[in-house]
């Protein structure tokens, strides 16, 4: 599969789990799920990672220093990248508690989805509306 029809996988999986409940350390696809395993469940079901179970307490950020969101990435294969060139399909993190603690797949220039807790479901939203959070953005395309 070239890029570009990679990238539309991505974002078509991504899509497909709209409407799924937020609910922490879940990855069931319309019963719940959070923003770690909504990235797990996406990449995983295109084949650009091995699906992993990662760890952690639904408020580790606000305790830690390390930054393992950035950290399972890495782990992952994904590199940084200029958010502005960042592309469909490509991840954007923003920072929330002590660093950089929520993601979120790009749909387009403007919009994004995610698993957001303040909504209660993976939803789409504006990218500007979050801007003043955004961390850094990632790639996991050649």
């Amino acid at each position: 599969m070239d890029t570009q029809a990679l990238r539309a996988a991505v974002v078509a999986e991504a899509l497909a789990w709209e409407g799924t409940p937020f609910h922490d350390r879940a990855r069931v696809k319309g019963a719940g799920v959070d923003c770690v395993n909504l990235l797990i469940a996406v990449y995983s079901a295109v084949g650009l990672i091995d699906e992993s179970n990662p760890d952690y307490k639904p408020q580790w950020f606000q305790h830690r220093e390390e930054p393992r969101f950035l950290l399972g990435l890495e782990a992952h294969g994904a590199r940084r990248i200029e958010p502005a060139s960042a592309l469909a399909g490509d991840v954007l993190m923003y920072s929330y508690g002590r660093h950089a603690a929520h993601g979120a797949i790009v749909v387009d220039k403007t919009t994004i989805v995610h698993a957001f807790k303040p909504v209660g479901m993976v939803t789409r939203g504006d990218r500007r509306e979050f801007a003043h959070r955004l961390d850094s953005a990632w790639s996991l395309f050649p």
